[in-house]
């Protein structure tokens, strides 16, 4: 795919994750251990050939920069292409009005006319997923299409606190309807916030929605140009997870500790990369009790550990247990302390006898750098 040019969005201000997205975009929030969100769609995008990716940053991405640095570790280095970030660009004007992803697309419409690739391939930066995108562009010449739309049929089940894109198609897999809510769902199929499609039409609908003074690329773009653009829709039908709120989050990194989630996310379409940091494997001491749960590198453990996610550098006392929860880089759980269904980010210090204690479907959430 060394014709598409890649665009990563990571532009939504609307702090979903709250606590987690203080210091940090959604793209650069830790998941897995040792990881972080944009390592999937990134990892996607290296793996199917794509030279050329952009990001699309928000303000506070100081995180995300450091973490993504120079994109060696998924091999995109270049003297032509490589890995770009594209961080907001506004006039005075647009500080007071209400901003979408068309802003941040046209802002940085120099970068799209210099590239030298025909097609485009743009995603949310907040999907957990292994996909293999030459799959899309064999079905988008197979089918003439204007644009591809890529989703995963979601069970009648299936909730969620935000609003979700759901597809009408028919039964040649063209998409004849749109609609973004909540409950009021066309059918099973829900996109995946993925879109491939000629990179000179993307430029041409943002340069519309801007005429018109549209703000929402999916409302304003693709769902009122359903009549005059050929939409269809390509069905992604391994693991997909979508990070909207706290809750999701938690849910979906627990989903990590089924072998059948983990091969598929991990192992399905290639690896997935991620910033190398040179630390010792995990250390075990005689004191450690461990069931069902995942440990990066530099992980300290001498206590109890059951159903959780350790990311690097975590040390468990003797004598401390965790269950059910994630423990972020360099937490420290010390003896006695109780941590059950809660998600404690970087540096957090939970000292002897403390209990952080949240419910299943509602964890509790303990902010950087906290001393408990």
């Amino acid at each position: 795919m060394k014709n598409v040019v890649g665009i990563i969005n990571d532009t939504d201000i609307k702090q979903k994750l709250k606590d987690l997205t203080r210091a940090r975009s959604t793209a650069a929030v830790p998941f897995g251990g040792r990881y972080r969100i944009i390592d999937f769609v990134l990892s996607n995008m290296a793996n199917s050939g794509i030279k050329n990716i952009g990001i699309l940053t928000q303000s506070n991405n100081r995180s995300l920069l450091d973490h993504v640095d120079s994109g060696k570790e998924w091999d995109l280095l270049s003297k032509r292409d490589g890995l770009f970030i594209l961080p907001p660009i506004f006039r005075y004007d647009q500080f007071t009005g209400n901003l979408g992803d068309v802003d941040h697309y046209y802002n940085h419409m120099d970068y799209l006319n210099r590239s030298r690739q025909e097609y485009i391939l743009i995603s949310n930066s907040n999907i957990i997923y292994n996909m293999d995108y030459r799959e899309i562009e064999t079905f988008y010449h197979k089918k003439r299409a204007d644009v591809v739309m890529v989703y995963k049929n979601v069970s009648e089940t299936y909730k969620t606190n935000h609003r979700v894109l759901s597809l009408l198609l028919d039964n040649n897999e063209r998409v004849r309807d749109m609609a973004d809510a909540r409950d009021k769902a066309l059918s099973p199929a829900a996109a995946l916030e993925i879109a491939f499609m000629k990179k000179n039409l993307f430029m041409q609908l943002i340069d519309d929605c801007i005429a018109r003074g549209y703000r929402d690329f999916t409302k304003d773009g693709l769902i009122k140009n359903l009549d005059r653009c050929k939409i269809f829709a390509y069905e992604h039908k391994g693991h997909a997870a979508k990070i909207d709120s706290i809750k999701t989050y938690f849910r979906h990194s627990m989903d990590l500790l089924k072998p059948e989630v983990w091969k598929d996310v991990f192992l399905s379409h290639g690896n997935i990369s991620t910033k190398v940091k040179d630390e010792p494997p995990a250390k075990y001491q005689e004191s450690a009790q461990v069931s069902n749960s995942l440990m990066a590198n530099g992980c300290h453990i001498a206590g109890t550990v059951e159903n959780s996610l350790l990311s690097r550098g975590v040390v468990i006392h003797a004598g401390a247990v965790v269950r059910n929860s994630i423990v972020m880089q360099k937490g420290q759980i010390h003896e006695g302390a109780v941590v059950e269904n809660a998600i404690l980010d970087k540096d957090v210090v939970i000292t002897s006898g403390k209990q952080i204690i949240g419910d299943a479907e509602y964890p509790m959430v303990v902010e950087k750098q906290a001393v408990i």
